[in-house]
C-alpha cells in the first residue's frame, strides 16, 4: 500500500465529522461575533476543518488563514480546496501564490495559506485572531510552555479539538498479552518525542489553559470511533485505519520491548482484520473551546 499523508487527511474527514463533540461546537457557535471574522488555524493541513465550517454553517464570512508546516499539505491544499469549493457549488478564485476566496450569495471566505512553522508564524504575526483552531494538533507540542504562545494568536476564542487522552482500543484481541504492550508502548512513544507530545494531553489541557489565563468554556469527549457496516467500512475509512497502523509500525519499530517477529504478525493480523471488514478502532480524545 502506498501510504501518503494528505490521503490520511482526507480519509479522516468522516471520522472527525462523527468525533467532533457537539456541545463543545454548540458552545462555539453561541460565542462567534456576529459579523465578518478572523480565524487562524494551527497545524491546518489541507483545509478540511474550513470545508467542515462552511459546510456546517458556522462560518459564513470570514478570513481564514491556514498555517502548515508541510509543504505537501499546503500545495495539496490549494489543489484541494477549489475542488471541494466547485463540488459544492461554490464559486472560486485565486490571487497571487497563496490565496483563495470561497463565495456564494451568503457565503464569503478569503483563505491565506501559510507554510510556517508554528512557532516561526506565532513570532511574526502581528493581527491576532477573532477564533483559533488547533485540530488533532496540540497533543504535538511541548505542553505548558507552548499554551501561552498558541493564545497569543487570538484576541477572544480558541477550539482545541481532537487532543488525544490516553486510550486506543483495537477489537477483537488477538493477543491480550501482546495487545496491551503495544498500545502501552505506542503511548509511551507520544510522551518521548524530541518535539514534544502527551499521550494524556485531552485532561491535562485543563491546567494548561487555567495556567496561561484562559478559561475553558465548554469540554467534551471527541473519540474516534470506527467500524464496518455489513463488512464495508465507510468512505475512505479503511484507509484510514491502514494509516493508523502504520503509525503503531513507525513508533514502534525496532523497539527493545517488542519481538520483532510477534509485533510483525500482529500488523499483518491487523491488516487482514480490516481488508475482512472486522477491525474496530477506538481513540478517546477531549474537545475545548476556551475563552482568553
Amino acid at each position: 500500500m502506498e501510504y501518503s499523508f494528505p490521503h490520511y487527511l482526507l480519509s479522516k474527514q468522516s471520522v472527525d465529522d462523527r468525533a467532533l463533540n457537539r456541545h463543545v461546537l454548540d458552545a462555539l457557535k453561541a460565542n462567534l461575533p456576529d459579523r465578518p471574522i478572523r480565524i487562524i488555524e494551527v497545524g491546518a493541513g489541507l483545509g478540511t476543518m474550513l470545508a467542515r465550517l462552511v459546510r456546517w454553517d458556522v462560518v459564513t464570512k470570514a478570513e481564514y488563514i491556514l498555517v502548515d508546516e508541510m509543504a505537501e499539505n499546503i500545495q495539496t491544499a490549494w489543489d484541494w480546496i477549489p475542488l471541494w469549493a466547485g463540488e459544492s457549488g461554490l464559486g472560486v478564485e485565486r490571487s497571487g501564490e497563496n490565496q483563495l476566496r470561497v463565495f456564494d450569495p451568503t457565503r464569503d471566505v478569503r483563505i491565506r495559506l501559510e507554510r510556517a512553522d508554528v512557532f516561526d508564524f506565532i513570532r511574526k504575526n502581528k493581527e491576532p485572531a477573532d477564533l483559533l483552531i488547533a485540530h488533532a494538533f496540540l497533543d504535538l507540542l511541548p505542553m505548558p510552555e507552548s499554551m501561552p504562545k498558541l493564545l497569543a494568536l487570538t484576541k477572544h476564542l480558541a477550539w482545541l479539538t481532537v487532543n488525544f487522552d490516553g486510550v486506543t482500543s483495537l477489537e477483537p484481541a488477538i493477543d491480550p498479552a501482546l495487545d496491551e504492550r503495544i498500545e502501552r508502548l505506542y503511548h509511551a512513544t507520544m510522551d518521548a518525542r524530541a518535539t514534544g507530545g502527551d499521550s494524556r494531553a485531552g485532561r491535562h489541557l485543563f491546567g494548561h489553559l487555567r495556567a496561561a489565563g484562559a478559561e475553558a468554556l465548554a469540554a467534551g469527549s471527541s473519540d474516534w470511533v470506527v467500524h464496518s457496516v455489513n463488512g464495508k467500512y465507510i468512505d475512505d475509512e479503511a484507509y484510514f485505519l491502514h494509516f493508523i497502523l502504520r503509525f503503531f509500525e513507525e513508533s514502534l519499530a525496532g523497539h527493545a520491548e517488542l519481538d520483532a517477529a510477534a509485533f510483525s504478525d500482529w500488523l499483518q493480523k491487523r491488516r487482514a482484520q480490516i481488508e475482512r471488514g472486522e477491525l474496530v478502532y477506538i481513540a478517546h480524545q477531549m474537545d475545548f473551546l476556551a475563552r482568553v
